[in-house]
């Protein structure tokens, strides 16, 4: 069960902290802070949303963040696994980035269907109004894609219906409503969530924080939807895949010359990626990407509170960081926002 008086309680305390909205006209191709009161566009790019997360979670997440939703005509669509058609849902995220009320835009969830989509997007009018992109899971096709077409920064956090608790939200608030080059992770961080890390190769590396959804960037392969790879601190996390299936995204990663061009990896949570099974004999997770990551020799980390797992970090995708190993943190270079 939810926990969402003490949830929101953090959420409005936060909300109600000086924020540094409007003290500076903002620099052409950021997005704008976020403000309490500001309208953010709420909708459904992936699959369909179910009775379990609808939207009056959503509704009742972003009010106690201070924020107005503004649903897209689509948002509780169902066209088969589907939050409605191809178009529809195109045309949702399309209205928001034209919409001069809307300051930031999240998704509703994952799941599948992102992809369907990135070539019915209006490149021109998202390039043109910079809002903040939040949502992870199979959004990440529109992370990676903004990378590439729209090149400013967005937020790999949680969707609209997940669970805003205490790091999620701080995290999320340094981000878009405080402006901060903020630094993210570390032990307390891990304290918090109570999955340690692990340092695989400690160090320093700056590069463009890149990455997401392991089996969406893998899908997304050999498309041009996926940025340049060159110099990145890639950051990856999944859900319900086996350690074979893991094996096998690494394999194509390195087939394509990724891994190789990289400056840092962050590996955060696998959820539910252990075999169950009583006489399981082949790798773990974690003996996979020490033997993928541990050869590259530059700076890299497990076990960041990263993916599908309650009260992960926002992350600034396609923003300069620079991350220590060692200390396994994330730090921003400069604000996403202006």
């Amino acid at each position: 069960m939810i926990d969402r008086r003490g949830a929101i309680g953090g959420i409005g305390a936060l909300a109600a902290a000086p924020y540094a909205a409007g003290a500076a006209e903002r620099p052409a191709g950021k997005p704008p802070f976020l403000n309490p009161g500001d309208t953010v566009a709420v909708v459904s790019p992936a699959s369909a949303v179910g009775s379990d997360d609808g939207l009056d979670r959503a509704e009742w997440w972003l009010k106690g963040m201070g924020l107005v939703p503004k649903f897209g005509p689509h948002a509780g669509d169902r066209h088969g696994y589907l939050a409605g058609t191809d178009e529809a849902r195109a045309a949702d995220l399309n209205a928001a980035y034209a919409d001069p009320q809307v300051k930031a835009v999240f998704a509703t969830r994952g799941g599948w269907g992102a992809a369907r989509i990135l070539p019915l997007l209006d490149w021109d009018v998202i390039r043109a109004n910079p809002k903040l992109l939040i949502g992870y899971s199979d959004v990440t096709a529109l992370h990676l894609a903004f990378a590439v077409r729209a090149g400013y920064a967005t937020i790999h956090g949680g969707n609209a219906t997940s669970g805003w608790y205490r790091q999620s939200w701080e995290s999320l608030w340094r981000l878009a409503f405080g402006g901060e080059a903020a630094v993210l992770g570390g032990g307390e961080a891990e304290a918090q969530s109570g999955r340690a890390g692990r340092t695989i190769t400690g160090g320093r590396a700056r590069g463009r924080l890149l990455g997401g959804n392991f089996t969406i960037l893998s899908t997304l392969m050999g498309t041009p939807w996926v940025p340049d790879m060159n110099g990145a601190v890639l950051f990856l996390e999944d859900v319900n895949e086996a350690e074979y299936r893991v094996d096998r995204m690494f394999q194509q990663l390195r087939l394509a010359g990724v891994l190789d061009r990289l400056s840092g990896v962050i590996f955060g949570q696998c959820t539910r990626c252990a075999s169950t099974e009583p006489d399981y004999g082949g790798f773990t997770v974690d003996q996979v990407v020490d033997q993928y990551l541990a050869p590259l020799g530059v700076p890299a980390f497990t076990g960041a509170n990263v993916g599908h797992v309650a009260n992960q970090l926002s992350l600034p995708s396609g923003a300069e960081v620079e991350i220590d190993a060692d200390a396994r943190t994330i730090r921003l270079l400069a604000p996403i926002v202006g």
